[in-house]
């Protein structure tokens, strides 16, 4: 197997592992463009979600971002790193940041899409963002948005005539 495909499965991997189906970001492309794309199905949604997820600076995200969830699940970073992630401080940014990486990659379209699904949380960012159990969510919630909102301009960019910027 190459290295490429080792990374991509991992990433798979992790997000199942942390409770995220590809669905549920599907969920969320067409959350982002029912109002603009008509007979939209999950099923294309889908497809944009697997396309971006294709990409290896999604793939580097997934990864970097999660582990370091991981690691203040487990206690494992330095004060006052460990307190700010575990919690998710608001003044953080740095969740954001490694989500921009992701969605600079599909435009101006993945950038507002972005800045709207962080506000409002739907789905499965509500779950994630809820920190139930224990677990930190901290990068994970802001990299599923940046996935469904670059898959959501990926699918605007397939057909400019049916699509527009969410507002």
């Amino acid at each position: 197997m190459k290295n490429s495909e080792i990374v991509y499965q991992k990433a798979l991997e992790l997000l199942k592992e942390r409770g995220v189906e590809l669905v549920e970001i599907a969920d969320l492309v067409m959350f982002l463009q029912q109002s603009y794309i008509e007979d939209l199905t999950v099923d294309s949604c889908l497809e944009h979600v697997e396309a971006v997820l294709k990409k290896r600076e999604v793939q580097n995200a997934i990864i970097t971002g999660i582990q370091l969830d991981i690691l203040a699940e487990q206690k494992q970073l330095m004060q006052p790193l460990q307190d700010i992630i575990s919690e998710d401080e608001g003044l953080y940014g740095m969740d954001e940041i490694l989500a921009l990486s992701i969605v600079n990659v599909y435009g101006s379209i993945g950038l507002t899409n972005f800045g709207y699904i962080d506000k409002v949380k739907p789905g499965i960012l509500k779950k994630l963002n809820s920190h139930d159990n224990g677990q930190v969510h901290t990068f994970l919630d802001d990299i599923v948005g940046a996935i469904a909102a670059s898959a959501a301009s990926r699918l605007a960019h397939s057909d400019p005539t049916k699509s527009t910027i969410t507002q």
